[in-house]
């Protein structure tokens, strides 16, 4: 599966890093323009200072994992799709110019099923994707324990991976993680005692 990555699902980091982590594992292909990541990181420029040469060394390193993901639609292609915001025509035509099956973004109302199934695209949200990717096998555990570990590296403090995966946006995946971290009915784990 080849999946564009819109602006909106880069810039939170930790759906970021669960989408990234997803692909690093070879549960699907990304896609992205220059344009998408681009907004991403005029995006951060909200954020406190410094956000952005964060986000742009993340585009550096993302741009190095993947050289492949890069797509560019031309104005030409651009003009030929029709959404309720012409502002949004661009992710379509990356998406298209990649050869991507699926689009992942949270703007859904924007970008209608129906008319992305006109472009042989499938709109897909970031938790969604993610619990399919999971269920279909391709466990994100160790996804997740990598982004909740670095979470912590950042913030200096204990995150739940549950609260953490919520709080990101990706609910139904954190509580199947949390349900498989935790199984409902399993016994309490015991230390044994020395001496």
């Amino acid at each position: 599966m080849k999946a564009c990555l819109d602006a909106c699902v880069l810039f939170p980091s930790v759906m970021r890093e669960m989408l990234l982590g997803a692909a690093a594992a070879g549960c699907f292909e990304p896609v992205w323009s220059e344009r998408i990541l681009e907004e991403w990181a005029r995006a951060t420029r909200r954020l406190p200072v410094g956000a952005e040469a964060i986000a742009r060394a993340e585009i550096g390193r993302m741009r190095a994992r993947w050289p492949e993901a890069m797509a560019e639609a031309t104005p030409e292609a651009e003009a030929l799709i029709s959404l309720p915001d012409p502002d949004d025509r661009h992710v379509v035509a990356a998406a298209l110019a990649g050869g991507a099956d699926t689009l992942v973004t949270l703007n859904r109302r924007d970008f209608p099923s129906r008319t992305l199934a006109r472009h042989g695209l499938i709109p897909r949200d970031p938790d969604s994707l993610l619990v399919e990717i999971h269920q279909d096998g391709q466990g994100l555990g160790s996804v997740a324990a990598g982004v909740q570990a670095h979470a912590e590296q950042v913030s200096g403090r204990p995150q739940p991976l549950r609260t953490l995966l919520k709080r990101a946006g990706l609910p139904r995946l954190a509580k199947i993680l949390a349900s498989e971290e935790d199984p409902a009915g399993a016994p309490p784990r015991v230390t044994p005692s020395r001496g």
